[in-house]
């Protein structure tokens, strides 16, 4: 998914309790599910960071000295100036594009 063109919002912002439970009727249930959704946008933004930082870095003999480039500076503030993914994720619950079940429920 491209979280790069996303209207999450940067800042702390407080949220309708009613839009959050609306889907589930249980805040906790909701909450759960935005924060497992939350990690997994969390490991794809910080494999994607990773991948890309291995196509500027140098390798040296020696270990003691770690070379940063202007490349490696500007994908690493990109990716800090982006929404944080608790945002993201509560974006894409109030825009109904979590897919969730419970388990517990018979059809």
């Amino acid at each position: 998914m491209d979280y790069k063109d996303t209207k999450a919002a940067i800042s702390t912002v407080t949220y309708n309790r009613n839009l959050l439970e609306a889907p589930t009727e249980n805040i906790y249930e909701a909450i759960s599910i935005i924060a497992k959704r939350a990690n997994q946008i969390n490991e794809d933004l910080k494999k994607e960071l990773v991948d890309k930082l291995e196509e500027f870095a140098t390798y040296n003999d020696s270990l003691e000295e770690v070379f940063e480039n202007k490349e490696q500076i500007e994908v690493s503030k990109f990716y800090e100036r982006l929404p944080k993914p608790t945002a993201l994720a509560v974006e894409e619950w109030l825009n109904d594009k979590v897919y969730h079940r419970n388990p517990e429920e018979t059809v």
